[in-house]
């Protein structure tokens, strides 16, 4: 018993497998048509794995039950053999202590495994909790053959079931409660409360209960199955939020004034059972399978429908080997696509999805007669017991085939639903789809599923050349092209090219027929789309040569120009609209994508033809065009274009010249000749404000003059001499034009006075002689200061009389006079300046100070008299090195290097005079003349440190934005302090 189900014996018996749904193809080793290799290596193990227990029961087993992994046997006539599957060495065996001749007839345990109802052929029923030892009677349910329990899968717990239904021989459906607990003084049974709520009758006589089930659908909605031998009832019905403890009979109240809803089939074996499948614990079923006379009813649940549950319902009808006579079903269990049929001697596996039976097991007759087959919930096990042993089902990989029968089915959706882990599976019901859809004419559908398998690609394109199908044929293309990975490029180019030429086909058959207009756009619009997709913009680009040719061939002008935009090729673009004379939208392009060297390639040939966008366009360009690039073009046109196309160039060179600030002498020369020959009035009004200094100018002075020269512009020309500084050429050329612009040149040249004079003579001399105007003579010396009435003279002809002079003389003479007179009082003033200084001089060398024996020095406050000293006028007196100190950091590197040299030469001539021994008569003469060299050197130190008072001359005035001490001393500084 220690290893009632943890050791077992592989089970030896022989297995029928009636119908492999496997194809033969799966067992091989190789590359399936499809391309994908296949290979098993090790042999699956099959779906349903049957195990015999090793376990020898002392008795013989009579009924059985599992749930939760709580397995419960009746075993003879009186013992009960629990087992938790999660300890199966640890049995609890019960005796249930009946003395009289009854017997067990049901079990039935709820699905948390803590409840168990035992049915008795002696119309009783005890109850025993999983966590006690004592099997108590339920005494409200005695008089009752119990055939089926409804328990309550949402409120039901360990200690408590809730409500829940119960189901008799006599077709009579009670509501009850059970509790674990011990109860109370007056009430220790464990049966709350036990009350009929409805009853169920086959041709107008009661028939027995064979099962119940309560499930809870959405809005509070709740459904009941019950079936007798050969009908199954429906009852629905709502209960209100938190009502659910009340129990059931609402539902059943709800539904007395009708006739409940029932399926009823004309054969009668004697008892029918129903089972469900739920994928989890606590969920709604989804699928049935009710056992009855006819054969199997099995369909889907749908707790949507407000009429029945039932939906997509089928009879699978007994196969001709199972007789009622000697060979009746005995039970049945529902899996996810199967349902699994006990017969006496086999199990038989039927495929819920086509109606085949999968699998056939026959037990041995050493083992008795299959009794009964049932499925724990939880754990997905299936048990079969005889008298005499214990068998379990391990379902495995259930789904595995599936994808098959779905496939079979034209289910395809489904079938790659279950091989989504399998590519070669799914490979296979893609390529079934694609023939299907092939075959019902569904090309497009077709193409998309061939798209995907790994079937041969010549041979998919071939089939749907041959259907004559593009569009098809198109998309299978445009599918295999999004399936393909970037590093397959020639693939990709290779598909690219060949979609583009189908694009093009089909453009060229639309646009021919007007009545298809609608389609053509939505076409080319996608077409576009494809030229334009990220993706495989490189493999456009590298292969644009023949995108090209390809749009060539087939006349394809418009999507040329698409695609040429879409590979930035601006130039080919504006060239296609050059050549079509649609300037306008060239210079769009142009001015949209911004290219400068566009702008300098086709600026000429629009220049000719549109020159004001062409010239707004590059006024709006701005700075990024060089217009130097772009002087051929205007040259060129502006000496053979019209009246437009010279303004138009005339405006781009002034937007260059006074917006962009541009100073190339090319630009400034050629707007230069443009004003001469076309626009005089600005040539002079450009000449004024271009400057008047040689270094402000930007044209070329001597091309100017040459210029302005040709076309005659004398005052132009007189400008660029004033400009040129030849003074004399502009006022000789201004003459011609008008004696005041020669006045004007005339007083230029500010620094000669030699020269300014020798204008000014020209001037007078033109007007003396060429005009013969005396007055305007007599205005030349007022203009000028430098003139007299005797320079101008020898011009005039000896007719001329002196009245006309007159007053000029007498001017002259009264300046010569007054002239006179300043400078004798210049002289007296000079002369007593002179006397009064030979007098401070006088004063000074007599001037002295008295320096007290306790005078200290204004710096180091030690006493002066120590060591050599300077006295200043203002009182300050310092020590000689300490006023050296003072002043040097204030003196600049010239004076510091200055010092630095006379203190040197001041200390060699102080070692040079220095002698132990008594000097020969020579060397005499020579230390004097040492001696004064040394006074000459002390003298220039003392104009270089003594010249002013350190602390009241201007070296304090100068030092007064500077800090008290050193900013490179302040840390230092600042540190002694703390």
């Amino acid at each position: 018993m220690a290893s009632i189900l943890d050791e077992y014996e592989d089970s030896q018996i022989i297995r029928h497998p009636v119908q492999s749904s496997r194809m033969s193809a799966s067992n091989l080793i190789g590359i399936t048509h499809s391309g994908f290799v296949n290979v098993r290596l090790e042999e699956e193990k099959p779906i349903f794995n049957k195990q015999r227990i090793d376990f020898s029961p002392p008795e013989k087993i009579n009924h059985f039950a599992v749930c939760n992994n709580q397995l419960c046997m009746s075993l003879g006539k009186d013992t009960l053999l629990r087992i938790d599957l999660g300890k199966p060495d640890q049995p609890n065996q019960i005796e249930l202590g009946r003395k009289d001749d009854s017997k067990v007839h049901k079990l039935f345990l709820d699905p948390t495994g803590s409840h168990l109802v035992i049915s008795l052929t002696t119309n009783e029923c005890v109850y025993l909790n999983r966590n006690t030892q004592k099997v108590r009677s339920l005494s409200r349910w005695r008089g009752h053959l119990i055939e089926s329990v409804g328990w309550n899968k949402l409120i039901g717990t360990e200690s408590n079931t809730g409500p829940i239904l119960v189901g008799t021989s006599q077709g009579i459906i009670f509501e009850a409660e059970i509790s674990a607990s011990e109860g109370t003084l007056f009430n220790t049974n464990p049966d709350q409360y036990f009350r009929q709520v409805h009853s169920l009758e086959e041709d107008g006589k009661p028939a027995p209960v064979c099962c119940l089930e309560v499930e809870r659908g959405i809005e509070s909605k709740y459904f009941i199955i019950a079936t007798t031998r050969k009908r199954l009832f429906q009852f629905v019905g709502k209960l209100a939020e938190g009502s659910e403890q009340q129990g059931f009979s609402s539902i059943f109240a709800q539904n007395q004034d009708l006739l409940p809803s029932f399926q009823e089939f004309p054969v009668n074996m004697g008892y029918s059972e129903i089972a469900f499948y739920t994928s989890k614990l606590r969920l709604c079923p989804k699928s049935f399978a009710w056992m009855m006379g006819n054969g199997v009813l099995y369909g889907q649940l749908d707790y949507v429908r407000p009429d029945s549950l039932l939906s997509d319902v089928q009879v699978w009808e007994y196969t001709p080997d199972i007789d009622f006579s000697f060979n009746k079903p005995v039970s049945i269990v529902l899996t996810q696509f199967h349902f699994l049929l006990l017969l006496p001697d086999r199990v038989k596996a039927i495929c819920t999805l086509n109606g085949q039976v999968v699998y056939e097991d026959v037990f041995p007759d050493k083992f008795g007669t299959l009794k009964k087959m049932i499925k724990d919930p939880v754990g997905g096990l299936v048990w079969i017991y005889t008298e005499k042993a214990v068998f379990r089902y391990h379902i495995q990989k259930e789904s595995r085939d599936v994808w098959q029968m779905y496939m079979s089915m034209n289910k395809f959706d489904l079938a790659k639903e279950y091989c989504k882990d399998r590519p070669e599976c799914t490979d296979m019901v893609l390529a079934r789809e694609a023939e299907h859809c092939f075959q019902n004419k569904r090309y497009l559908e077709s193409a998309k599923c061939y798209a995907l398998t790994q079937n041969y690609f010549e041979e998919i394109a071939l089939k749907f050349i041959e259907a004559k199908q593009e569009e098809a044929l198109k998309e299978f293309l445009l599918k295999k092209l999004g399936n393909l990975k970037s590093s397959e490029k020639t693939q990709i180019t290779l598909l690219v090219t060949w979609l583009t030429e189908l694009y093009l086909n089909r453009l060229g058959q639309l646009e021919a027929d007007e009545s298809k207009r609608k389609l053509f756009l939505e076409t080319r619009e996608e077409f576009r789309d494809f030229l334009c997709s990220t993706k495989y913009k490189d493999f456009f680009y590298n292969n644009r040569s023949t995108i090209y040719d390809l749009l060539a061939s087939h006349g394809n002008v418009d999507d040329m120009v698409y695609f040429s935009v879409i590979m930035q090729d601006y130039e080919r673009v504006i060239s296609h609209h050059c050549q079509h004379d649609d300037y306008s939208a060239a210079l769009e392009v142009l001015s949209k994508h911004c290219d400068e060297k566009l702008f300098y390639k086709f600026s000429p040939v629009l220049m000719q033809h549109i020159p004001k966008k062409v010239v707004d366009a590059w006024i709006k360009m701005g700075n990024r065009l060089d217009p130097k690039k772009l002087i051929p073009a205007l040259v060129n046109y502006s000496q053979i274009g019209s009246t437009q196309q010279i303004n138009e160039t005339i405006r781009y060179m002034e937007f260059c010249v006074y917006q962009l600030d541009v100073k190339e002498e090319a630009i400034h020369n050629y707007l230069l000749s443009l004003y001469a020959k076309y626009k005089s009035d600005s040539l002079l009004w450009y000449l004024e404000q271009a400057g008047t200094h040689a270094s402000e100018i930007n044209y070329d002075l001597k091309y100017a003059l040459r210029l302005c020269a040709e076309h005659g512009y004398l005052q132009a020309c007189v400008l660029v001499y004033k400009i040129m500084e030849l003074y004399e050429e502009a006022v000789d050329l201004a003459l011609q034009v008008d004696v005041d612009l020669a006045k004007s040149c005339a007083d230029l040249p500010e620094d000669d006075e030699e020269l300014r004079k020798k204008l000014w003579l020209k001037i007078a001399r033109h007007v003396v002689q060429e005009e013969k105007d005396v007055k305007k003579a007599m205005n030349c010396l007022s203009s000028c200061n430098l003139l007299k009435i005797e320079d101008i003279l020898p011009f005039f002809p000896d007719f001329v009389t002196i009245d006309h002079f007159k007053e000029a003389i007498c001017s002259s003479l009264e300046e010569y006079n007054q002239h006179i007179e300043e400078l004798k009082q210049e002289m007296e003033e000079a002369t007593e300046s002179a006397k009064r200084i030979r007098e401070d001089i006088q004063e000074m060398r007599n001037k002295y100070g008295v320096v007290e024996s306790q005078e200290k020095c204004a710096t180091c406050d030690f006493p002066l008299l120590n060591r050599p000293f300077y006295l200043f006028l203002c009182g300050h007196m310092f020590h000689y090195d300490c006023l050296l100190q003072e002043v040097t950091p204030h003196f600049s590197t010239y004076k510091q290097n200055k010092l630095e040299e006379l203190q040197k030469k001041l200390a060699a001539t102080t070692q040079t005079t220095k002698s132990r021994h008594r000097p020969k008569e020579e060397d005499t003469v020579s230390l004097g003349k040492g001696q004064g060299s040394r006074e000459q050197i002390k003298s220039d130190i003392d104009d270089l440190v003594a010249s002013e008072c350190a602390y009241c001359g201007e070296l304090m005035i100068k030092s007064i934005d500077k800090p008290f001490i050193d900013p490179q001393r302040f840390d230092e500084e600042m540190s002694s302090w703390l």
